[in-house]
């Protein structure tokens, strides 16, 4: 296919010829959803045979791939990441502008992908659009939710759910994959026979789920002359093609399909919510690794060598279950003993710990676990049997201590506990993180596997949080130390040497006020809070959780406000303080939400008192994602 984007008459003319192709009208009738849709497809089909040509070649080359699972990937618009790591966003622009058409009103109109809530989901978008660019052969594996976590309301200060319909006009960017669609089972009981002299395990489910691939091309920087471009894999719960499950309705039945991929993290605080979560969980896992092991055997014909040219990584705990669902298939598929199995799944599966928390730390009750998965259940219970036999050996004067660190302890499965085990890296996601994980929280198993320990610090990808995001911080770069740092990050360095330039400083100071005035220019159009950019602003913006502790920062606006009030000296030596949160709470969270209902009623005496207000400002932003970051 001719390069469309090969200048901007190129692009132009084909954009208004397949405006008019697709839709049937002429060109001066489209809408703007319609001339977007149009758009998205041109730069999907100019991505497809990079796209091909990334996968033929890391088959014919036999290269080692990573698979990275994650129940989170806030991607934000990719449209956006597409035409910048692309290098064709000039083109697209002056083309569009010809025709009178802005190229950022088209790129509002993509929906955020509503696959993520927080920093986990970012972390993971940021890693895809990293492994791309550094021509890595990598796969996201997630869940295709139909619904995103939702769209907040702040209505009387309180947050009102709305549902976040992101799929509702389409999602140009993925290619439905129904030929590799799996049949994931759940429920049902195992049947245990001896053939050959050999136990053999059979599990005989009640109800089988179709997952169905949903691909989504993951573009990686150009500019080096990099042509990679990556697959996310997201699962789409269907219908299964078998018998529907007899002890159900049909209308029951697919219900509770429906349920497994409609939400991110259904509410949890119920029984039935349980089970949803955990089925989502083994749902995309046992998809993931089925798809990770077909692709292996077409290339090698064998899993002998399966860890050597494969990483399974297990992003927080949502993922732990591929450690058992892996063993389950070189066991019960394809005939592996035990100890071959092992062998083969410590040496593939790799963990990233995210928090120290003990209560973000999964763990699932056995009576719900070991009906819904009774094969997985009896793997998991080996691994812990064996497992316990080495720390046996290990804490022989010291039972308390099996009993802490086992895999199932106190009639629940221990996630982390499961990932740590089963992996042969683990990693925390900063320095000091890392350093609390190996000598507070997980000291007893950093010392069983000191060589398992390792930090991988998290970065952000600076194509999308600084070329693009940023164009006054961009420039001044560009001017002072070249566009290397474009392609090479390492290159940043160089900025150092400008530390004490006066112009340089000076420059600084006026990219941020521009930055933050047009943060004050959106605040204002959307909330009505006038803010002052010379204040200082502290923006806290994260998942609304006790841990994250925005109650703590509410605590500290009400001691300022109240000093403000009564001490006129530090009235008098006090720089105006404007707070600025962002943060959606779980909808059964209940804690959480009465916290945003606090920050909005300090808001509001905050920011009308005229005693203060000069100096005092607080503001909640509404519906806080990637785009408005």
């Amino acid at each position: 296919m001719a390069n469309v984007f090969a200048n901007k008459k190129t692009f132009k003319e084909t954009f208004q010829t397949r405006v008019e192709q697709i839709y049937g009208i002429k060109f001066e009738e489209s809408t703007p959803h319609q001339r977007y849709f149009t758009l998205g497809t041109l730069v999907r089909e100019y991505i497809s045979s990079n796209w091909i040509e990334t996968n033929e070649a890391i088959v014919e080359g036999k290269h080692k791939q990573v698979y990275y699972f994650s129940m989170e990937f806030l991607m934000g618009r990719l449209l956006t990441n597409n035409i910048m790591n692309l290098g064709i966003r000039p083109v697209i622009e002056a083309g569009l502008k010809e025709l009178d058409i802005e190229l950022n009103e088209l790129e509002k109109i993509e929906a955020d992908a509503g696959l993520g809530n927080g920093g986990l989901g970012r972390l993971a978008a940021c890693f895809m659009d990293s492994i791309a660019s550094l021509g890595l052969p990598g796969h996201g594996n997630g869940l295709r939710y139909r619904y995103g976590f939702f769209e907040q309301k702040i209505i009387d200060g309180y947050q009102v759910e709305v549902p976040d319909k992101w799929l509702q006009r389409g999602y140009v960017w993925e290619v439905r994959k129904s030929n590799e669609s799996v049949e994931v089972p759940f429920y049902g009981y195992v049947k245990v026979e001896k053939i050959d002299g050999r136990e053999v395990y059979t599990h005989i489910p009640e109800e089988y789920v179709r997952a169905v691939p949903y691909d989504v091309p993951v573009v990686g920087d150009i500019s080096n002359g990099n042509k990679t471009v990556d697959t996310l894999r997201l699962w789409s719960s269907e219908p299964t093609e078998n018998e529907y499950p007899k002890n159900m309705s049909a209308v029951e039945y697919e219900k509770g399909v429906r349920n497994i991929s409609e939400f991110l993290y259904p509410d949890d605080s119920t029984e039935e919510g349980k089970i949803l979560r955990l089925k989502q969980q083994y749902f995309f896992v046992a998809a993931g690794v089925r798809w990770a092991v077909r692709q292996h055997k077409e290339t090698f014909g064998t899993l002998d060598n399966f860890m050597d040219k494969n990483v399974l990584h297990i992003n927080d705990t949502h993922p732990a279950l591929i450690v058992p669902e892996l063993m389950r298939i070189l066991i019960d598929e394809e005939g592996y003993d035990w100890d071959s199995a092992w062998a083969i799944t410590s040496k593939t599966c790799a963990y990233t710990n995210h928090t120290i928390l003990a209560e973000a730390l999964e763990k699932w009750p056995v009576r719900l676990f070991q009906p819904l998965l009774p094969r997985i259940y009896m793997i998991t219970e080996e691994i812990n049997r064996r497992y316990c036999l080495e720390l046996l050996n290990r804490y022989a004067d010291q039972p308390q201590k099996v009993a802490e660190l086992a895999i199932i302890g106190h009639n629940q499965v221990r996630m982390a506990h499961l990932a740590i085990v089963g992996s042969f890296s683990i990693n925390g996601v900063a320095q000091l993180h890392t350093d609390i994980l190996t000598q507070i929280e997980m000291k007893d198993f950093n010392e069983m596997y000191p060589e398992r320990f390792n930090n991988k610090t998290n970065g952000i990808t600076h194509r999308r949080w600084l070329l693009h995001c940023n164009p006054e911080l961009t420039a001044l770069l560009d001017k002072e130390i070249g566009t290397g740092y474009h392609a090479n990050t390492f290159e940043l360095a160089k900025f150092e040497e400008k530390i004490n330039d006066p112009k340089v400083q000076e420059a600084i100071a006026s990219m941020k006020h521009a930055r933050k005035q047009a943060l004050a220019e959106r605040i204002y159009r959307e909330q009505g809070v006038q803010l002052d950019p010379n204040s200082i602003f502290d923006i806290q913006v994260k998942r609304l959780h006790a841990y994250k502790r925005q109650l703590l920062n509410a605590m500290h606006i009400m001691y300022l406000y109240n000093r403000l009030k009564e001490d006129q000296e530090f009235k008098a030596n006090f720089h105006p303080q404007s707070f600025i949160f962002g943060a959606k709470a779980a909808s059964g969270y209940y804690f959480a939400k009465k916290v945003i209902k606090l920050i909005n009623s300090i808001a509001e005496k905050v920011n009308n008192d005229p005693d203060t207000n000069q100096l005092l400002k607080v503001v909640f932003v509404e519906n806080y994602n990637v785009t408005y970051a």
